[in-house]
């Protein structure tokens, strides 16, 4: 679900799902290269996305609470998961299979 809603935030195209994520903890690979994971990841994340630049603020200004944030949901997503209406999972199933869909072609160089 929280993928889906961030793939729909990034108007651009720019993100992109990776296949076999583990559940552990989610990475963003940022244009350069570096990686990222769980809370840390706010900051550049929201950097990407547009109006993203107060909450890659809020995350930058207290990466403690963002971390513990994330850790909180991430420790709970079977427990959200099984309360999250069917319609709501085939919507969030169909955004990332479009975006994946999308990646399917080569990315052009800028």
């Amino acid at each position: 679900m929280c993928i889906a809603l961030v793939l729909k935030w990034d108007r651009s195209g720019c993100l992109r799902p990776a296949p076999g994520e583990d559940l552990d903890s989610w990475r963003l690979i940022s244009p350069g290269g570096a990686v990222t994971s769980a809370g840390a990841a706010f900051s550049p994340l929201f950097r990407l996305l547009p109006g993203g630049g107060p909450f890659a603020r809020l995350a930058d200004r207290f990466p403690g609470a963002a971390e513990r944030g994330y850790r909180w949901v991430a420790d709970r997503r079977s427990w959200f998961g099984r309360r999250m209406p069917g319609g709501v999972r085939r919507w969030a199933d169909r955004v990332i299979a479009e975006r994946e869909s999308q990646n399917l072609s080569p990315v052009a160089d800028e």
